[in-house]
C-alpha cells in the first residue's frame, strides 16, 4: 500500500492560502459594498440638485456642480447619513445643525463666486458650507466659536481642501489680519450686521447674513459700496443665534 505523507510546512502554506483566498473574497464584497453605497449616493446627490435646488430657480452652473460634487453624508453624524440628500437641516451636536441644501446654495450663489476669491465664513459648524465655497473660491477662511465642532471640521477639511483655514474663536471680530475678504457669508443670526465684518468687507464685495431675533431672521445680500453696505435682498429664514464665548446672543 503507497502511504502519502504531506509535511507541515506542506499543511501551512495551503492553510495559509486559503486564508488568504478567504480574506480577498471578504475584501471584494466589502468593496463592492462600498461602490454600490458611492453609486447610490451619487444619485441621491444628483437628485438633490436637480430637484431641491436647481428647481427653485439655482441657476449658476458652478455652484450646481460644487453641490453634485461635494459629498454632504461625509458632513453629517454616521447615524444620520442615510438622510445626508433629504430637503431639510440635520442635527449635527452641540445644538447646532448642518443647513438645508437648498439655503447652502442660495448662501453661495449670493456672493457670486470667483476662482480668484478670498471668502470669509462665520460659523463653519460641520465643515459643509466651507467645503462647498473651497470648490469655488481660492481661499476660504472659515471661523467656529463651539471647539468640538471645529476641531471635527478641520480635520475633515484638511484632508479635502488645503485652500481652507479653520480658528477657534469668536467670529463677531471676523478675522482683520487677513483682511479685506472679497465676500463674506454667515450662518449663525446676530440682531444686527457685527461692525468687525461690515469693516473687513471689501468695497464691491458681497455679505450674505441672516439677522434678527430668533423668531424673526431676514437673509440679506448686502455689498459695500463707498465704505456702506447696502441691502440687495432679503428672504425669511430662521438661523442658530451668533452668540460670544460666554453664549449670550449678538
Amino acid at each position: 500500500m503507497n502511504t502519502t505523507r504531506i509535511s507541515r510546512s506542506a499543511l501551512q502554506k495551503a492553510a495559509g492560502f486559503g486564508l488568504l483566498i478567504t480574506l480577498c473574497f471578504i475584501w471584494t464584497a466589502q468593496s463592492a459594498d462600498r461602490s454600490d453605497a458611492e453609486q447610490d449616493y451619487t444619485a441621491r446627490r444628483n437628485q438633490m440638485v436637480a430637484l431641491q435646488i436647481e428647481a427653485r430657480g439655482i441657476r449658476d452652473a458652478k455652484v450646481l456642480d460644487a453641490m453634485k460634487k461635494v459629498r454632504r453624508h461625509d458632513f453629517v453624524p454616521e447615524a444620520l447619513r442615510g438622510r445626508a440628500y433629504d430637503d431639510h437641516p440635520l442635527p449635527i451636536g452641540e445644538g447646532q445643525t448642518i443647513s438645508q441644501p437648498y439655503i447652502v446654495a442660495l448662501m453661495t450663489a449670493a456672493i457670486q463666486p470667483r476662482p480668484d476669491m478670498k471668502v470669509l465664513e462665520i460659523g463653519t459648524g460641520s465643515g459643509y458650507q466651507a467645503a462647498v465655497l473651497a470648490e469655488l473660491c481660492r481661499d476660504v477662511y472659515t471661523i467656529e466659536i463651539v471647539e468640538s465642532l471645529g476641531r471635527r471640521a478641520e480635520k475633515l477639511l484638511a484632508r479635502l481642501y488645503p485652500n481652507v483655514r479653520l480658528r477657534i474663536g469668536d467670529g463677531y471680530l471676523g478675522w482683520p489680519e487677513a483682511a479685506p475678504f472679497d465676500a463674506i457669508l454667515v450662518t449663525c443670526a446676530p440682531t444686527k450686521v457685527p461692525e468687525p465684518l461690515a469693516d473687513q468687507l471689501a468695497e464691491g464685495g458681497r455679505m450674505v447674513i441672516p439677522v434678527g431675533e430668533s423668531w424673526v431672521q431676514e437673509l440679506c445680500v448686502l455689498v459695500k459700496k463707498n465704505g456702506r453696505l447696502e441691502k440687495q435682498a432679503a428672504i425669511g429664514v430662521r438661523f442658530v443665534p451668533m452668540v460670544d464665548p460666554r453664549g449670550r446672543k449678538y
